[in-house]
Protein backbone atom coordinates (compact mmCIF):
# COMPACT_ATOMS: atom_id res chain seq x y z
CA UNK A 1 0.00 0.00 0.00
CA UNK A 2 1.01 3.35 -1.16
CA UNK A 3 1.42 6.51 1.05
CA UNK A 4 0.70 10.00 0.32
CA UNK A 5 3.12 12.75 1.19
CA UNK A 6 2.77 14.62 4.26
CA UNK A 7 5.32 17.78 4.81
CA UNK A 8 4.75 16.98 8.79
CA UNK A 9 6.81 14.12 8.72
CA UNK A 10 8.90 13.16 11.89
CA UNK A 11 11.77 15.11 12.26
CA UNK A 12 15.37 12.66 10.75
CA UNK A 13 16.68 13.01 14.12
CA UNK A 14 14.09 10.42 15.70
CA UNK A 15 14.39 8.31 12.11
CA UNK A 16 16.30 5.12 12.06
CA UNK A 17 19.41 4.77 9.23
CA UNK A 18 21.01 7.70 9.50
CA UNK A 19 24.04 5.66 10.11
CA UNK A 20 23.21 3.15 7.77
CA UNK A 21 22.69 5.94 5.14
CA UNK A 22 26.11 7.12 6.08
CA UNK A 23 27.61 3.85 5.04
CA UNK A 24 25.53 3.77 1.69
CA UNK A 25 26.87 7.04 0.73
CA UNK A 26 30.48 6.36 1.48
CA UNK A 27 30.08 3.16 -0.84
CA UNK A 28 28.07 5.04 -3.44
CA UNK A 29 31.11 7.90 -3.49
CA UNK A 30 33.48 5.57 -3.46
CA UNK A 31 31.82 3.62 -7.05
CA UNK A 32 31.22 6.90 -8.37
CA UNK A 33 34.83 7.34 -8.59
CA UNK A 34 36.47 3.90 -8.42
CA UNK A 35 37.00 2.62 -12.09
CA UNK A 36 38.28 6.14 -13.10
CA UNK A 37 40.67 5.84 -9.96
CA UNK A 38 41.90 1.90 -11.47
CA UNK A 39 42.55 3.45 -14.65
CA UNK A 40 44.84 5.83 -13.47
CA UNK A 41 46.22 3.50 -10.84
CA UNK A 42 47.32 0.96 -13.83
CA UNK A 43 48.66 4.26 -15.60
CA UNK A 44 52.13 2.25 -15.35
CA UNK A 45 50.70 -0.52 -17.24
CA UNK A 46 49.43 1.69 -19.67
CA UNK A 47 53.07 3.90 -20.12
CA UNK A 48 54.41 -0.16 -20.73
CA UNK A 49 52.09 -0.65 -23.30
CA UNK A 50 51.87 3.21 -24.92
CA UNK A 51 55.20 5.02 -24.12
CA UNK A 52 54.89 7.37 -26.82
CA UNK A 53 51.05 8.37 -26.26
CA UNK A 54 51.51 10.26 -22.68
CA UNK A 55 48.85 7.70 -21.51
CA UNK A 56 47.78 9.46 -17.83
CA UNK A 57 47.64 12.93 -19.79
CA UNK A 58 45.98 12.13 -23.22
CA UNK A 59 43.05 9.65 -21.52
CA UNK A 60 42.70 12.44 -18.62
CA UNK A 61 41.87 14.73 -21.44
CA UNK A 62 39.95 12.35 -22.97
CA UNK A 63 37.83 11.71 -20.15
CA UNK A 64 37.17 14.81 -18.79
CA UNK A 65 35.23 16.89 -22.02
CA UNK A 66 32.23 13.75 -22.18
CA UNK A 67 31.77 14.45 -18.18
CA UNK A 68 31.70 18.14 -18.45
CA UNK A 69 29.35 18.07 -21.30
CA UNK A 70 27.14 15.40 -20.44
CA UNK A 71 27.12 17.14 -17.07
CA UNK A 72 26.21 20.70 -18.43
CA UNK A 73 23.46 19.31 -20.37
CA UNK A 74 21.90 17.55 -17.23
CA UNK A 75 22.42 20.84 -14.77
CA UNK A 76 20.54 22.61 -17.41
CA UNK A 77 17.55 19.98 -17.05
CA UNK A 78 17.97 18.90 -13.86
CA UNK A 79 14.25 19.54 -12.59
CA UNK A 80 12.92 17.22 -15.38
CA UNK A 81 15.82 14.55 -15.16
CA UNK A 82 14.83 11.56 -13.24
CA UNK A 83 17.29 11.11 -10.26
CA UNK A 84 16.74 7.16 -9.60
CA UNK A 85 17.36 6.44 -13.17
CA UNK A 86 20.00 8.83 -13.71
CA UNK A 87 22.12 7.35 -10.99
CA UNK A 88 21.14 3.77 -11.99
CA UNK A 89 22.30 4.48 -15.43
CA UNK A 90 25.87 5.75 -14.82
CA UNK A 91 26.44 3.12 -12.20
CA UNK A 92 25.08 0.78 -14.93
CA UNK A 93 27.84 2.29 -17.67
CA UNK A 94 30.41 2.26 -14.86
CA UNK A 95 30.23 -1.25 -14.37
CA UNK A 96 29.80 -2.23 -18.40
CA UNK A 97 32.89 0.13 -18.95
CA UNK A 98 35.20 -1.62 -16.27
CA UNK A 99 33.88 -4.85 -17.77
CA UNK A 100 34.99 -3.51 -21.06
CA UNK A 101 38.55 -2.94 -20.20
CA UNK A 102 39.36 -6.52 -19.26
CA UNK A 103 37.57 -7.87 -22.27
CA UNK A 104 39.57 -5.32 -24.50
CA UNK A 105 43.01 -6.16 -23.09
CA UNK A 106 41.81 -10.21 -23.58
CA UNK A 107 40.94 -9.74 -26.89
CA UNK A 108 43.94 -8.30 -27.72
CA UNK A 109 46.33 -10.04 -25.30
CA UNK A 110 47.67 -7.17 -23.85
CA UNK A 111 49.14 -6.03 -26.77
CA UNK A 112 49.77 -1.70 -27.40
CA UNK A 113 49.35 -0.27 -30.78
CA UNK A 114 47.32 2.72 -31.78
CA UNK A 115 43.92 0.46 -32.11
CA UNK A 116 43.62 -0.95 -28.86
CA UNK A 117 44.73 2.65 -27.38
CA UNK A 118 41.23 4.03 -29.39
CA UNK A 119 39.37 1.47 -27.44
CA UNK A 120 40.72 2.28 -24.39
CA UNK A 121 39.61 6.08 -25.06
CA UNK A 122 36.61 5.34 -26.22
CA UNK A 123 35.87 3.69 -22.85
CA UNK A 124 37.40 6.20 -21.07
CA UNK A 125 35.28 8.77 -22.82
CA UNK A 126 31.99 6.44 -21.15
CA UNK A 127 33.32 6.91 -17.79
CA UNK A 128 33.16 10.60 -18.51
CA UNK A 129 29.34 9.96 -19.17
CA UNK A 130 28.69 8.20 -16.56
CA UNK A 131 30.77 10.22 -13.91
CA UNK A 132 28.22 13.38 -14.79
CA UNK A 133 25.27 10.94 -14.45
CA UNK A 134 26.61 9.59 -11.11
CA UNK A 135 28.31 12.99 -9.42
CA UNK A 136 26.35 15.53 -10.26
CA UNK A 137 22.72 13.03 -9.19
CA UNK A 138 23.65 11.81 -6.09
CA UNK A 139 25.45 15.36 -4.97
CA UNK A 140 21.81 17.14 -6.37
CA UNK A 141 20.17 14.23 -4.25
CA UNK A 142 22.53 14.22 -1.72
CA UNK A 143 22.42 18.68 -1.12
CA UNK A 144 18.80 18.57 0.96
CA UNK A 145 19.69 15.60 3.07
CA UNK A 146 21.69 15.99 6.02
CA UNK A 147 25.40 17.13 5.80
CA UNK A 148 26.92 14.35 6.79
CA UNK A 149 25.60 12.29 4.18
CA UNK A 150 27.55 14.66 1.63
CA UNK A 151 30.67 14.59 3.24
CA UNK A 152 30.48 10.68 3.43
CA UNK A 153 30.34 10.85 -0.43
CA UNK A 154 32.77 12.86 -0.90
CA UNK A 155 35.15 10.30 1.64
CA UNK A 156 34.37 7.28 -0.61
CA UNK A 157 35.31 9.11 -3.37
CA UNK A 158 38.48 9.88 -1.99
CA UNK A 159 38.42 6.17 -0.46
CA UNK A 160 38.49 5.11 -4.26
CA UNK A 161 41.26 6.41 -4.66
CA UNK A 162 43.15 5.23 -1.21
CA UNK A 163 41.52 1.88 -1.92
CA UNK A 164 42.77 1.44 -5.84
CA UNK A 165 46.68 2.95 -5.01
CA UNK A 166 46.69 0.36 -2.23
CA UNK A 167 45.47 -2.28 -4.14
CA UNK A 168 47.95 -1.58 -7.13
CA UNK A 169 50.71 -1.56 -4.75
CA UNK A 170 50.06 -5.24 -3.44
CA UNK A 171 48.89 -6.19 -6.83
CA UNK A 172 52.34 -4.91 -8.44
CA UNK A 173 53.87 -6.77 -5.53
CA UNK A 174 52.49 -10.05 -5.06
CA UNK A 175 52.65 -11.10 -8.96
CA UNK A 176 55.94 -8.68 -10.05
CA UNK A 177 58.14 -11.94 -10.23
CA UNK A 178 55.35 -14.34 -11.91
CA UNK A 179 55.19 -14.75 -15.36
CA UNK A 180 53.13 -11.96 -17.09
CA UNK A 181 52.90 -11.07 -13.26
CA UNK A 182 52.34 -7.30 -14.46
CA UNK A 183 48.89 -7.99 -16.88
CA UNK A 184 47.48 -10.22 -14.04
CA UNK A 185 47.73 -7.98 -11.60
CA UNK A 186 46.05 -5.19 -13.50
CA UNK A 187 43.31 -7.87 -14.76
CA UNK A 188 42.54 -8.38 -10.85
CA UNK A 189 42.60 -5.31 -10.39
CA UNK A 190 39.83 -4.35 -12.37
CA UNK A 191 37.67 -7.22 -11.87
CA UNK A 192 37.76 -5.83 -8.04
CA UNK A 193 36.84 -2.35 -9.12
CA UNK A 194 34.09 -3.99 -11.39
CA UNK A 195 32.53 -5.85 -8.47
CA UNK A 196 32.34 -2.41 -6.34
CA UNK A 197 30.46 -0.95 -9.19
CA UNK A 198 28.17 -3.15 -9.50
CA UNK A 199 27.77 -3.54 -5.74
CA UNK A 200 26.76 -0.04 -6.30
CA UNK A 201 23.67 -0.82 -8.68
CA UNK A 202 22.37 -3.14 -6.05
CA UNK A 203 22.34 -0.59 -2.71
CA UNK A 204 21.05 2.74 -4.88
CA UNK A 205 18.04 0.07 -6.11
CA UNK A 206 17.10 -1.35 -3.02
CA UNK A 207 18.82 -0.10 -0.07
CA UNK A 208 19.53 3.28 0.06
CA UNK A 209 15.81 4.63 -0.80
CA UNK A 210 14.09 2.54 2.03
CA UNK A 211 15.83 3.93 4.61
CA UNK A 212 13.88 6.40 6.63
CA UNK A 213 15.95 8.86 6.86
CA UNK A 214 15.84 9.51 3.44
CA UNK A 215 12.66 8.80 2.52
CA UNK A 216 11.83 11.72 4.96
CA UNK A 217 14.27 14.36 3.10
CA UNK A 218 12.47 12.89 0.01
CA UNK A 219 9.34 13.27 1.04
CA UNK A 220 9.84 16.99 1.96
CA UNK A 221 11.36 17.89 -1.16
CA UNK A 222 8.52 16.41 -2.41
CA UNK A 223 6.48 18.47 -0.31
CA UNK A 224 8.45 21.62 -1.20
CA UNK A 225 8.10 20.72 -5.40
CA UNK A 226 10.63 18.28 -6.20
CA UNK A 227 9.77 16.21 -9.02
CA UNK A 228 13.39 14.85 -9.42
CA UNK A 229 12.18 12.18 -6.42
CA UNK A 230 9.21 10.48 -7.82
CA UNK A 231 10.88 7.41 -8.81
CA UNK A 232 12.76 6.73 -5.31
CA UNK A 233 9.62 7.56 -3.27
CA UNK A 234 7.43 4.97 -5.47
CA UNK A 235 10.70 2.28 -5.04
CA UNK A 236 10.30 3.19 -1.42
CA UNK A 237 6.48 2.65 -1.36
CA UNK A 238 5.17 6.05 -1.18
CA UNK A 239 3.00 7.60 -3.89
CA UNK A 240 1.93 11.32 -4.36
CA UNK A 241 -1.50 11.92 -4.90
CA UNK A 242 -3.13 13.93 -6.99
CA UNK A 243 -3.84 17.10 -5.30
CA UNK A 244 -0.03 17.07 -3.81
CA UNK A 245 0.92 16.58 -7.08
CA UNK A 246 -1.07 20.19 -8.24
CA UNK A 247 0.74 22.09 -5.22
CA UNK A 248 4.01 20.60 -5.69
CA UNK A 249 3.96 21.86 -9.12
CA UNK A 250 3.14 25.49 -8.00
CA UNK A 251 5.49 25.56 -5.49
CA UNK A 252 8.20 24.51 -8.09
CA UNK A 253 7.55 27.07 -10.34
CA UNK A 254 8.32 29.69 -7.23
CA UNK A 255 11.84 28.37 -6.43
CA UNK A 256 14.82 30.15 -7.57
CA UNK A 257 15.82 30.30 -11.34
CA UNK A 258 19.23 28.29 -11.58
CA UNK A 259 20.96 31.44 -13.22
CA UNK A 260 19.44 33.14 -9.44
CA UNK A 261 21.24 29.90 -7.47
CA UNK A 262 24.84 30.73 -9.74
CA UNK A 263 24.71 33.96 -9.24
CA UNK A 264 23.74 33.95 -5.17
CA UNK A 265 26.48 30.98 -4.97
CA UNK A 266 29.37 32.30 -7.60
CA UNK A 267 31.87 32.07 -4.74
CA UNK A 268 31.57 28.48 -3.72
CA UNK A 269 31.36 27.37 -7.28
CA UNK A 270 34.53 29.24 -8.26
CA UNK A 271 36.05 27.70 -5.50
CA UNK A 272 35.41 24.51 -6.66
CA UNK A 273 36.72 25.83 -9.91
CA UNK A 274 40.14 26.91 -8.64
CA UNK A 275 40.20 24.13 -6.27
CA UNK A 276 40.49 21.31 -9.45
CA UNK A 277 42.15 23.55 -11.61
CA UNK A 278 45.50 23.40 -9.51
CA UNK A 279 44.88 20.25 -8.50
CA UNK A 280 44.57 18.62 -11.88
CA UNK A 281 47.21 20.50 -13.30
CA UNK A 282 49.73 18.41 -11.47
CA UNK A 283 48.07 14.91 -10.89
CA UNK A 284 48.33 12.61 -12.63
CA UNK A 285 50.22 13.80 -15.74
CA UNK A 286 52.99 15.83 -13.97
CA UNK A 287 53.64 13.32 -11.82
CA UNK A 288 54.03 10.13 -13.70
CA UNK A 289 56.11 12.45 -16.88
CA UNK A 290 58.02 15.30 -14.85
CA UNK A 291 59.01 13.83 -11.49
CA UNK A 292 62.70 12.73 -12.93
CA UNK A 293 63.35 8.86 -11.73
CA UNK A 294 64.33 8.39 -8.34
CA UNK A 295 65.36 5.84 -5.68
CA UNK A 296 62.17 4.56 -5.65
CA UNK A 297 62.29 3.64 -9.35
CA UNK A 298 59.32 2.50 -11.56
CA UNK A 299 57.36 2.36 -7.86
CA UNK A 300 57.83 6.53 -7.72
CA UNK A 301 54.42 7.51 -9.58
CA UNK A 302 52.46 4.60 -7.84
CA UNK A 303 53.64 6.27 -4.02
CA UNK A 304 53.11 9.72 -5.22
CA UNK A 305 49.36 8.57 -6.61
CA UNK A 306 49.00 6.54 -4.05
CA UNK A 307 50.40 9.54 -0.89
CA UNK A 308 48.14 11.88 -2.82
CA UNK A 309 44.80 9.86 -2.63
CA UNK A 310 45.54 8.98 1.11
CA UNK A 311 45.84 12.53 2.24
CA UNK A 312 42.89 13.49 -0.02
CA UNK A 313 40.87 11.21 1.77
CA UNK A 314 42.09 12.16 5.50
CA UNK A 315 41.38 15.79 4.15
CA UNK A 316 37.56 15.00 3.57
CA UNK A 317 37.65 13.87 7.23
CA UNK A 318 38.98 16.68 8.82
CA UNK A 319 35.99 18.95 8.47
CA UNK A 320 34.62 16.16 11.14
CA UNK A 321 36.38 18.04 13.71
CA UNK A 322 33.79 21.64 13.74
CA UNK A 323 36.59 23.67 15.77
CA UNK A 324 38.97 23.42 12.15
CA UNK A 325 35.80 23.06 9.73
CA UNK A 326 36.08 26.22 7.70
CA UNK A 327 32.88 28.05 7.21
CA UNK A 328 33.62 31.40 6.12
CA UNK A 329 33.04 32.58 2.78
CA UNK A 330 36.08 34.89 2.63
CA UNK A 331 38.05 32.29 4.72
CA UNK A 332 37.49 29.93 1.70
CA UNK A 333 38.36 31.89 -0.88
CA UNK A 334 41.74 32.96 0.46
CA UNK A 335 42.36 29.50 1.08
CA UNK A 336 41.77 28.39 -2.16
CA UNK A 337 43.53 31.13 -3.79
CA UNK A 338 46.62 30.10 -1.36
CA UNK A 339 47.00 26.89 -2.84
CA UNK A 340 48.44 28.41 -6.40
CA UNK A 341 52.11 28.91 -4.68
CA UNK A 342 52.29 25.11 -4.68
CA UNK A 343 53.06 25.49 -8.34
CA UNK A 344 56.31 27.09 -8.18
CA UNK A 345 56.86 24.87 -4.93
CA UNK A 346 56.65 21.93 -7.05
CA UNK A 347 58.02 23.24 -10.35
CA UNK A 348 61.61 24.00 -8.25
CA UNK A 349 61.17 20.53 -6.33
CA UNK A 350 60.87 18.50 -9.62
CA UNK A 351 64.71 20.59 -11.18
CA UNK A 352 66.55 20.21 -7.88
CA UNK A 353 64.25 18.12 -4.98
CA UNK A 354 64.62 14.73 -4.07
CA UNK A 355 61.40 12.40 -3.54
CA UNK A 356 61.14 13.30 0.10
CA UNK A 357 60.07 16.73 -1.06
CA UNK A 358 57.90 15.31 -3.90
CA UNK A 359 56.29 13.13 -1.41
CA UNK A 360 55.10 15.91 1.21
CA UNK A 361 53.89 18.35 -1.36
CA UNK A 362 51.92 15.59 -2.97
CA UNK A 363 50.50 14.95 0.43
CA UNK A 364 49.77 18.54 0.66
CA UNK A 365 48.13 18.64 -2.30
CA UNK A 366 45.81 15.76 -1.02
CA UNK A 367 44.97 17.25 2.05
CA UNK A 368 44.22 20.41 0.75
CA UNK A 369 41.86 19.46 -1.65
CA UNK A 370 40.03 17.12 0.05
CA UNK A 371 39.54 19.32 2.94
CA UNK A 372 38.54 21.99 0.90
CA UNK A 373 36.14 20.19 -1.65
CA UNK A 374 34.15 19.36 1.36
CA UNK A 375 34.11 22.19 3.32
CA UNK A 376 32.73 24.09 0.38
CA UNK A 377 30.10 21.05 -0.50
CA UNK A 378 28.67 21.10 2.95
CA UNK A 379 28.25 25.24 3.20
CA UNK A 380 26.79 25.63 -0.08
CA UNK A 381 23.73 23.86 -0.03
CA UNK A 382 22.25 25.10 3.30
CA UNK A 383 19.12 27.11 3.50
CA UNK A 384 17.86 25.67 0.67
CA UNK A 385 14.53 23.64 -0.52
CA UNK A 386 14.99 20.63 -1.83
CA UNK A 387 14.21 21.38 -5.69
CA UNK A 388 17.18 24.82 -4.92
CA UNK A 389 19.13 22.45 -3.33
CA UNK A 390 19.03 19.97 -6.08
CA UNK A 391 19.79 22.55 -8.39
CA UNK A 392 22.77 23.78 -6.71
CA UNK A 393 24.62 20.53 -6.44
CA UNK A 394 24.58 19.84 -10.08
CA UNK A 395 25.66 23.82 -10.62
CA UNK A 396 28.46 22.59 -7.79
CA UNK A 397 29.49 19.28 -9.97
CA UNK A 398 29.67 21.02 -13.10
CA UNK A 399 32.04 24.16 -12.04
CA UNK A 400 33.74 21.05 -10.32
CA UNK A 401 34.13 19.19 -13.72
CA UNK A 402 34.71 22.44 -15.53
CA UNK A 403 37.94 22.73 -12.92
CA UNK A 404 39.21 19.26 -13.75
CA UNK A 405 39.18 19.71 -17.34
CA UNK A 406 40.84 22.84 -17.14
CA UNK A 407 43.41 21.81 -14.64
CA UNK A 408 44.18 18.51 -17.29
CA UNK A 409 44.86 21.10 -20.13
CA UNK A 410 46.89 23.17 -18.06
CA UNK A 411 48.82 20.00 -17.11
CA UNK A 412 50.59 19.82 -20.51
CA UNK A 413 52.02 23.14 -20.01
CA UNK A 414 54.68 21.24 -17.63
CA UNK A 415 56.13 19.46 -20.75
CA UNK A 416 57.72 22.73 -21.68
CA UNK A 417 59.86 23.67 -19.16
CA UNK A 418 60.11 20.69 -16.37
CA UNK A 419 62.68 18.35 -17.03
CA UNK A 420 64.60 17.50 -13.93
Amino acid sequence: MTNAISSRSPSPTRLEGKFMGIFVCWILGLGSLVSWNSLLSIGDYYYALFPDYHPSRVLTLVYQPFALGTMAILAYNEAKVDTRKRNLAGYILFTLSTVALIVLDLATSGTGGIGNYIGICFIVGCFGVADAHVQGGMVGDLAFMCPEFMQSFFGGLAASGALTSGLRLITKAAFENSNNGFRKGVMLFLAISAFFEFLCILLYAFIFPKLPIVKHYRSKAAAEGSTTVAADLAAAGIGIQPMEKANNDAKQSERLTTKQLLLKNIDYELNLYLIYVLTLSIFPGFLYENTGTHQLGSWYPLVLIAMYNVWDLIGRYVPLIKKIELKSRKGLMIATLSRFLLIPCFYFTAKYGDQGWMIFLVSFLGLTNGYLTVCVMTAAPKGYKGPEANALGNLLVLFLLAGIFSGVALDWLWIIDCKP
